[in-house]
C-alpha cells in the first residue's frame, strides 16, 4: 500500500505533464506492444529481435485498448505495478536475510524515495520490470537457503525466466546463482535442476531469432544490435565510446552515473551498508545485487555500451539510466546499517535512512538525472512528430494506408490515432521487400511517411520516377533532427 501510495501519484504527474514517452525507447516499446496485435502480420514475429520480448507481452492487453495506447497510459501502468511488487520482493528479501522487518522497510523507503526509480516506473522502460525479477530472485533464493526443499527452486527458475527474458542481465546472473545454490544446497541436484530451467529463457530466444530471421544470434550481431550499430559509427570515423576495452574508464563513467542516478548521500548509506551487511553475513544478497552494476560495466568495456554523462567527455546524456541498477544495491545494503542498531533505535534509524537521500534531493534542488535525459534527448523527436501528427490528423483518411518505417516515425502515426495495420514497416517482412524493391509495382499505399534518405524514402522516388507518381505535401525541418517527408500519391 505504502509503494503503491508513492508510485501512482508519481505516474500520475509524469503522465499528466506528457513526460512518459520522452524516452525514445519507451515509445518503441509502447508500439512493439500495440504491434504485435494490430498490423498486417500480426504475431510473434512483431516481437523483433534485439529488446527481449517479456515487456512487451506484458504490456499487450492495455495497449490493445486504442485511447490507451494512442495517450500513452498503456505503457505507464504495467510499469508502476512492477515497482510496486519490486519493492514488494525487496522487503520479503531483506526481512529474511536481516532477519528485520523495519531493516526491509528502510530497503523499500530507499528504493522508492529515488527520483530517478519513480521517473522510470512512470514510463513504459524495462527497468521496473526487470527490478521486480532482480528482487523476485534474490527473495526466492533466500527462501530455499532457510528451506531446502524445491519449490523455491522452481520459483527460483521462474523469476530467472522473467529477467532473462526483461533484460540481458538476467542471462549474466544465471551461473551465479547456481552456483550459490550449489554451495548450500544439501542436495546437489537442486542446482542442477535449476540450472536447467533457467536456461529456457535465453534458448526460447535463440529459437525464436532463428526461425524467424534466420540467425539465432541476430539480437547479438544483426544489423540493429547494439554492437552492428556502433560498429558501423566508427567504420564512419567517429571515437570509440568511452571505456571501450578501458576498465578504468569504464569504472569512471559508470560510477559518474551513478553519483548523478542514485546521489552522493545514498552511495555513502550503501557503501557503509556493504560492510554492515557482511558483518551481518548477508553476503549473497549484496554479491547478486552488485552483479547487474558489473554487468554493465563489463559491457562497456566489451560490447560497445556507451554512457554519457555531463560532466564528463563528450558531455552530453546518453544510457545514465543504466545506473539505475545501484539503487536495489544501495537500498539494501542501507538496511543492514538499521538491522545494526539496537532494537529500539531500529523504526527511528531505517525513517532517518530513508529520509536523508530524500533531503539531499529536495535541498539541492535537483532534478531527475533520467528524467533530464529522456527530455533533451527527445526535444527534436517530440516537435517534428508533432508537427507530422497534425498534418496526418487532418489530411490522412482511415484505410488509405501508408508506408512507414518502424521506429521514431511511428510516434506520429500513434499520436495521430492511426492504426499500426494500416501502416506498412519492416515487420511485415515480405511485402515490405517488395515494395521497397519494386516500388513501381508494389507500392499501393496513399501515403509515406519517411526519413530523408532512408529504404522507404528512396523506395518513393524510384516509384515516382516510373510512373508511380508521389507527391511531397510535407517536409518538417527540425534543428538536431533528420528531415521528415510526407508524400501523398497522386
Amino acid at each position: 500500500m505504502v509503494l503503491a501510495a508513492i508510485g501512482f501519484p508519481a505516474a500520475r504527474w509524469c503522465f499528466d505533464r506528457g513526460w512518459a514517452l520522452d524516452y525514445g525507447d519507451a515509445e518503441a516499446h509502447l508500439n512493439i506492444a500495440r504491434r504485435i496485435v494490430d498490423s498486417r502480420t500480426p504475431g510473434p514475429e512483431q516481437l523483433g529481435t534485439v529488446w527481449l520480448p517479456l515487456p512487451h507481452i506484458l504490456m499487450i492487453p492495455f495497449a490493445m485498448h486504442r485511447n490507451w495506447w494512442q495517450s500513452g497510459f498503456a505503457g505507464v501502468l504495467p510499469s508502476v505495478i512492477c515497482f510496486v511488487f519490486a519493492g514488494v520482493f525487496l522487503f520479503a528479501a531483506a526481512r529474511r536475510a536481516y532477519r528485520s522487518a523495519t531493516a526491509a522497510l528502510a530497503a523499500v523507503l530507499i528504493f522508492a524515495g529515488n527520483p530517478n526509480m519513480l521517473y522510470l516506473q512512470s514510463t513504459p522502460m524495462t527497468e521496473p520490470m526487470f527490478a521486480l525479477t532482480l528482487a523476485a530472485l534474490l527473495w526466492t533464493t533466500l527462501w530455499f537457503r532457510d528451506s531446502q526443499s524445491v519449490l523455491p527452486i522452481f520459483a527460483a527458475a521462474a523469476a530467472s525466466n522473467a529477467a532473462s527474458l526483461t533484460r540481458y542481465e538476467g542471462w549474466f546472473l544465471i551461473p551465479f546463482v547456481a552456483l550459490y545454490l550449489l554451495w548450500i544446497g544439501q542436495r546437489k541436484w537442486h542446482a542442477v535442476l535449476f540450472g536447467a530451467l533457467a536456461t529456457l529463457a535465453p534458448l526460447a530466444w535463440f529459437a525464436h531469432n532463428r526461425y524467424y530471421f534466420g540467425n539465432p544470434l541476430e539480437f547479438y550481431n544483426g544489423p540493429w544490435s547494439a554492437i552492428a550499430i556502433y560498429h558501423r559509427y566508427l567504420a564512419q570515423g567517429m571515437k570509440p565510446y568511452p571505456g571501450d576495452h578501458d576498465w578504468p574508464e569504464a569504472l569512471l563513467y559508470y560510477f559518474a552515473a551513478a553519483k548523478l542516478v542514485v546521489g552522493w548521500p545514498a552511495l555513502a548509506i550503501g557503501a557503509a551498508g556493504v560492510i554492515a551487511a557482511i558483518w551481518k553475513r548477508a553476503w549473497w544478497p549484496i554479491l547478486l545485487l552488485t552483479l547487474v552494476p558489473a554487468f554493465y560495466v563489463w559491457s562497456m568495456y566489451s560490447s560497445g555500451t556507451p554512457i554519457f554523462v555531463p560532466n564528463l567527455w563528450p558531455n552530453s546524456y546518453y544510457n545514465t539510466r543504466y545506473a539505475i541498477a545501484m539503487v536495489p544495491l544501495v537500498a539494501f545494503a542501507g538496511a543492514a546499517l538499521a538491522a545494526a542498531m539496537p532494537k529500539n533505535l531500529r523504526l527511528a534509524g531505517a525513517l532517518a535512512l530513508a529520509a536523508i537521500p530524500c533531503v539531499s534531493w529536495i535541498v539541492g534542488n535537483q532534478a531527475s538525472i533520467c528524467w533530464k535525459e529522456s527530455e533533451v534527448n527527445s526535444a527534436a523527436r517530440r516537435e517534428w512528430t508533432r508537427q507530422a501528427a497534425d498534418f496526418l490528423v487532418h489530411n490522412y483518411r482511415r484505410g488509405s494506408g501508408i508506408i512507414c518505417p518502424f521506429g521514431d516515425l511511428t510516434a506520429a502515426l500513434r499520436e495521430a490515432g492511426i492504426p499500426l495495420g494500416e501502416a506498412l514497416h519492416e515487420g511485415n517482412t515480405a511485402e515490405w521487400l517488395a515494395e521497397t524493391s519494386r516500388p513501381e509495382l508494389a507500392m499501393h499505399e496513399e501515403w509515406a511517411l519517411v526519413f530523408a534518405g532512408d529504404d522507404a524514402s528512396r523506395a518513393v522516388q524510384r516509384a515516382d520516377r516510373r510512373g508511380n507518381h508521389y507527391e511531397l505535401r510535407r517536409r518538417i525541418i527540425v534543428k538536431g533532427a533528420p528531415v521528415v517527408e510526407i508524400y501523398q500519391r497522386k
